[in-house]
């Protein structure tokens, strides 16, 4: 059975004609351009949610169609995330026009089902980057030294200790793909899913709105855009982007190098500020009429996401060095690897905060 039941595959085709409408007998988008300011703020939310909902469940659909075929599930498990995103950013950052307790349980759900689907993609790309980096660094000639003398030595060490670098990755992120892919099946044979599902259905064809919904969207809706918008700049200017503006700082490096607590910690600010950005972008797309992205912002988004890979990265590079009884060659591999890791965060850092200099976000 095509997960979600029949009862999802029923509201899908029951809403595939009216996406976009929160009320079958008022449109949610005005039909001329000068009507865009009369549109009500529960209008203009509720045809956006109709519309991430309406994606949702094409994409599970999709997802559940795709039977043994790897490339076509994962292409559908990332729409679904990513619809399943754009519904919970927009819970949050519009809560005050919907039901507060029902917005806030829905979008746990929505949470829940998103992190369950990201894991077992995560694994495999991160096994993918750290593989094609030990190879990229083992054919790449002599490895830097403090002795001119010893680089050959050096390259042949990390020649040597590569191979088994990757055979020892991939054992441990296989295992932990493995057991990703079992819990994401588990997940969506679960009850929980299908009541996420369920309501997601619902919700493509009724909101429950707050009264103040009512009111002009060009009134309403500005406010909780701009507290997202303040939320982002404050996180942003908590980063330390003085020393991100110099390439080769060294400073992720050298705090990547410290106890998996304190790397972390170093890191966690910028995680923040991704997830932060993501839901100021997913607030701008609802809009009366709608508008295009800002291509700046999702620039700078793409950089966070390199900044979260490399620092996911380094820290399995990091994981499987602490292996038990592993070969000093191995050791030497992994650290190597761990290191290209963390040099790819700095150029992250760097990449965003040169992004961030042409950004359009303002304080309101």
């Amino acid at each position: 059975m095509t997960p979600g039941g029949a009862g999802v595959q029923h509201h899908e085709a029951e809403t595939a004609g009216s996406v976009g409408t929160a009320h079958p007998d008022r449109a949610d988008r005005p039909a001329h351009p000068d009507d865009a300011f009369e549109a009500t703020a529960g209008q203009v939310l509720a045809g956006y949610l109709n519309a991430r909902c309406a994606e949702f469940l094409r994409s599970l659909r999709l997802y559940g169609e795709s039977g043994s075929d790897t490339a076509a599930a994962a292409e559908a498990a990332t729409a679904l995330r990513c619809s399943a995103r754009r519904i919970g950013g927009s819970l949050h950052t519009f809560r005050v026009l919907l039901d507060p307790a029902w917005a806030d349980q829905l979008r746990t759900e929505l949470g829940w089902l998103s992190g369950t689907l990201a894991q077992e993609y995560a694994c495999t790309a991160r096994l993918h980057r750290l593989v094609s980096a030990l190879a990229r660094l083992s054919g790449s000639g002599p490895v830097p030294t403090a002795r001119s003398g010893e680089g050959s030595a050096a390259a042949g060490a990390l020649t040597v200790g590569a191979s088994r670098a990757g055979a020892l990755l991939e054992r441990q992120l296989t295992l932990a793909r493995t057991r990703s892919h079992s819990a994401a099946l588990q997940a969506l044979g679960s009850s929980r899913f299908h009541a996420v599902a369920d309501a997601v259905a619902v919700l493509a064809s009724e909101v429950p709105l707050a009264p103040v919904a009512g009111a002009p969207a060009a009134e309403i809706l500005a406010a909780p855009r701009g507290a997202a918008e303040r939320r982002l700049l404050d996180a942003v200017s908590a980063l330390p982007l003085t020393r991100a503006a110099h390439p080769y700082n060294a400073e992720a490096l050298v705090h990547g190098l410290a106890t998996p607590s304190d790397g972390e910690a170093q890191d966690a600010p910028w995680h923040q500020v991704r997830l932060l950005l993501r839901l100021h972008r997913y607030a701008q797309e609802v809009r009366p009429g709608g508008g295009p992205p800002d291509p700046v912002l999702a620039e700078a988004g793409r950089a966070l996401d390199r900044h979260r890979d490399a620092a996911e990265a380094a820290a399995a590079a990091a994981n499987a060095a602490r292996t038990p009884r592993i070969a000093p060659a191995t050791a030497y591999a992994l650290g190597v690897l761990h290191a290209d890791q963390r040099l790819e965060v700095e150029a992250a850092r760097y990449e965003f905060q040169r992004i961030w200099q042409r950004t359009a976000v303002t304080a309101p």
